[in-house]
Parts: structure tokens; C-alpha cells; sequence
């Protein structure tokens, strides 16, 4: 086994064999294999967003089997997605890449400032789709936050014991921030704590702004000088913020950027800042198939160091 993946294993020792057994497959898995480093596909912007503005840019996509095979070709660290993707697809694609089963979706045909998601998908569910992990999302700052956290807790404790990762998709949104205050560097920070507290062994958020949301957190930041001017800087911070860096911090693509560069320039900051990678959807499968292969094997040589 590659040092840096036993060195990463070693942090989430009190975890049982089997869900050890999944981290390390995960680990090991396609161009990034033992480097310690991830780069994900999620397809869940269909539920998220609705189908018209999550494929109707790149028809293909519309279909399941589109996103396995393109995450199997560019050869990715893994697939995530809710039920019914991976339901129309795990079978055909059986052992070619990790999944990941989203177990919460939210929907926008109602506008909830205060977002609580569905429960969609069950452990069980990722058992019998021979999937490595769930994924969950919670909202810190939602005023169901509560329910969320709750929720996600039993969850991670029922994947643990049936040997599967808990992978937490951790977006602060609600009424208690501002819009500017959902990527404040604070707020971001906070969210990768609270998902490390409650027990994920994978963490997703969004990438930091210079912006401070909260006046006291602000007062401390001033005085202890914490780097944040960069965003490698601000990377750096929110890893920190994970247990020092012993949880796996991983950052979202966001919204679809037509430049590549400006793609490639957030991975080098994620590089920089000790980042473990990326789940990147809409920049990928929003593009032709043969531009996305270029640009994720692109992301991967820049993790890799082959690429500056």
C-alpha cells in the first residue's frame, strides 16, 4: 500500500475493517490511485437543479449510463449520485468504479430559504448497489440544521457498521447567513468542522471567499493574523479546520465556467492550500464528452504534479 494512503487510513482508526477496506478502495482508485488525492464526479444536479438545466447543454447526459462511463474513462476516483442513477447503471458497470450513493436531495419547484432535504435513498440501498459509501448534505445556518445533523449522525453510524464511508456534503445556507456569508471563509471553515464532528470521513464544501460572515469569529481572525488573503490560503485554513487536516476535505466545481483556466487556476489554489481534491460535476459533464476527458486529466495532472 502507498505510504500516503496508509499514513491517511491511519487517522480514521476507529473505524472497523470494512469500512477501512472501502476508504482504501476509494483511495486507490483510478489516475489519482495511493496519492492521497480524490477527483469525483456527482450527478445529483438533475434532483438538485432539474434535468433541463443540468443536461440539456450536452444531450447525452440525460442518459444513466453516460456519467459511468464518463467517470470510468477519464478514470476517476469515483462516482455519486442519487437512487435512481446508480440503479439504472451499477449492474452494467459492476466493479469499474467506486460509488458513492447520495442518500438526500433537495428540489427547487418550491423556494425554502430555510432548505431541509428528503431522505431518498437508504444504507441498504448503497449496500445492494455494491456501493463503497453514502453521501448526505446538510445546511449549517438553515433552521433545520438540527434535523441535519441529527439525521446525518445516524446515518454515518449505520454506514460505519455496515462497513461504508460517510461522505458529508456540508453548504451553509439558511436564514441565518447572509448570501454572501454561504462561502465566507469563516462560515466555510465551520461547516467542515461541524461535518468532522459529526463523523464524516469525507468532507465536501464550497470554496472560500475573503469574506468574514460572523462579527465575533471576524474579531478573532483580525487579531490572530489568520492567513486568508490567498485562496490557497483560505484552503489551507478549512483543511485546518477539519482536525487539523486528519479529516479529507474535498471542494466543489460549483457552477459551469466556460474557461477552462479559470477551472485550472481553482485547482492549483486547492493544490496548494493541501486540499484533497475535488467533486466537480456541471464542469465536467456540461461539456462534450472528449473537452471534459481534457480537462479532468488535466485536474489530475495538477494533483499528481505533472502539470503546474
Amino acid at each position: 500500500m502507498n505510504t500516503r494512503a496508509r499514513e491517511i487510513l491511519g487517522w480514521y482508526s476507529g473505524d472497523n475493517p470494512g469500512t477501512l477496506t472501502n476508504l482504501a478502495r476509494l483511495l486507490h482508485h483510478g489516475y489519482l490511485g495511493g496519492m492521497g488525492r480524490l477527483v469525483i464526479l456527482p450527478v445529483d444536479q438533475g434532483f438538485e437543479h432539474g434535468p433541463a438545466r443540468s443536461f440539456a447543454i450536452n444531450p447525452p447526459a440525460y442518459h444513466p449510463h453516460y456519467h459511468f462511463e464518463l467517470a470510468i474513462e477519464a478514470r476517476l476516483s469515483a462516482y455519486a449520485a442519487p437512487l435512481g442513477f446508480l440503479e439504472a447503471g451499477a449492474a452494467d458497470f459492476a466493479g469499474q468504479i467506486p460509488m458513492i450513493l447520495k442518500l438526500n436531495s433537495h428540489d427547487v419547484l418550491y423556494d425554502d430559504k430555510d432548505p431541509l432535504s428528503a431522505v431518498t435513498a437508504s444504507v441498504k440501498d448503497a449496500l445492494r448497489l455494491g456501493c463503497v459509501g453514502v453521501g448526505f448534505t446538510i445546511y449549517p445556518g438553515s433552521a433545520h440544521c438540527a434535523t441535519m445533523y441529527q439525521q446525518f449522525r445516524e446515518i454515518a453510524a449505520e454506514a460505519k457498521a455496515s462497513g461504508l464511508i460517510a461522505v458529508c456534503w456540508s453548504y451553509p445556507r439558511g436564514t441565518g447567513l447572509s448570501k454572501e456569508g454561504e462561502t465566507a471563509i469563516d462560515v466555510v471553515a465551520y461547516a467542515a468542522q461541524i461535518a468532522a464532528q459529526l463523523g464524516a470521513h469525507l468532507i465536501k464544501v464550497k470554496l472560500p471567499t475573503a469574506h468574514i460572515e460572523q462579527p465575533e469569529a471576524k474579531k478573532v481572525y483580525e487579531k490572530t493574523n489568520v492567513p486568508i488573503g490567498t485562496l490557497a490560503d483560505r484552503v489551507r485554513h478549512v483543511v485546518q479546520s477539519a482536525f487539523d487536516g486528519r479529516r479529507m476535505v474535498i471542494f466543489s466545481g460549483g457552477a459551469a465556467k466556460e474557461d477552462d483556466n479559470a477551472v485550472l487556476d481553482e485547482i492549483r489554489a486547492i493544490r496548494d492550500g493541501g486540499g484533497f481534491g475535488t467533486i466537480i460535476g456541471r464542469n465536467s459533464f456540461q461539456r462534450r464528452r472528449a473537452d471534459a476527458i481534457d480537462l479532468l486529466t488535466k485536474i489530475m495532472k495538477i494533483y499528481s504534479g505533472e502539470m503546474q
